[in-house]
């Protein structure tokens, strides 16, 4: 009996196996702006790769990935997600091992955008948003972008020049990642630097220079403003007040 039944489970444990994008645990109807910690946590807690947060519709000509930054709680996605969504948008989130080096999350990401635009032909346009370290991740695909579908890149409070840190780990990270910040834009590729003001962000201010700032010509950059809804605008809240400017 197992001779009989093992051909057949093989093929099918292959492609779950190497299945590049999931319907999530959790699904962008069922968040709560009352409950963001909680709907951050879950966000955190889906599998590696890209999930959708949504189910599929023929209406949606839009792929939107946000790529979360390192040791991300989750809870700063919740509004943005909810903010950017529209009947053209189809959703996604893209987990990843960010103690690994950029270069590999970006890798599995064009791998699964791949598999994704040659199974749904509908996109006609592919959004890219990340945050903090997400941020270095999107913008590997400045000058690697081969698809004719088009692409738009957010970088949002991200250390383009590289990581922010003097401890050994950044060593280790300049030496082993070999990771340069993006120096072309590729025809059909958008790219949006949404910075914040280094002084009010936590995770720069107390550097001696600013990451976000890189010589990129053709791409649009923002600073974004002291304060948002009377709070200061730092590094969490840069994704709330960029949601909204995009969707204007």
């Amino acid at each position: 009996m197992k001779k009989l039944i093992y051909p057949f489970f093989l093929p099918l444990l292959i492609i779950l196996l190497s299945s590049s994008f999931l319907k999530a645990d959790i699904l962008l109807k069922d968040f709560n702006l009352e409950d963001v910690l909680n709907n951050g946590r879950d966000l955190m807690d889906l599998g590696y790769g890209v999930n959708y947060l949504e189910d599929k519709s023929i209406n949606q000509n839009k792929l939107f990935i946000g790529v979360h930054g390192s040791n991300s709680e989750g809870y700063e996605w919740i509004y943005p997600l909810i903010t950017i969504d529209s009947d053209a948008t189809l959703i996604s989130f893209f987990r990843y091992n960010d103690s690994f080096c950029p270069n590999s999350a970006y890798l599995k990401l064009n791998n699964e955008i791949d598999n994704i635009l040659s199974t749904n032909q509908n996109i006609k346009e592919v959004i890219l948003m990340g945050h903090s370290y997400g941020a270095m991740v999107v913008s590997m695909f400045s000058d690697q972008w081969i698809n004719d579908v088009p692409l738009s890149i957010h970088t949002v409070a991200g250390p383009l020049t590289g990581p922010v840190s003097t401890s050994l780990r950044s060593s280790l990270f300049k030496n082993i990642c070999n990771y340069y910040p993006p120096k072309v834009i590729m025809n059909n590729v958008n790219f949006f630097q949404w910075r914040t003001i280094k002084e009010l962000d936590a995770a720069f201010r107390d550097l001696e220079y600013d990451p976000q700032i890189i010589d990129l010509q053709g791409s649009t950059v923002v600073r974004l403003p002291e304060t948002y809804n009377n709070r200061r605008l730092g590094h969490n809240w840069s994704l709330s007040w960029v949601s909204e400017q995009i969707t204007k």
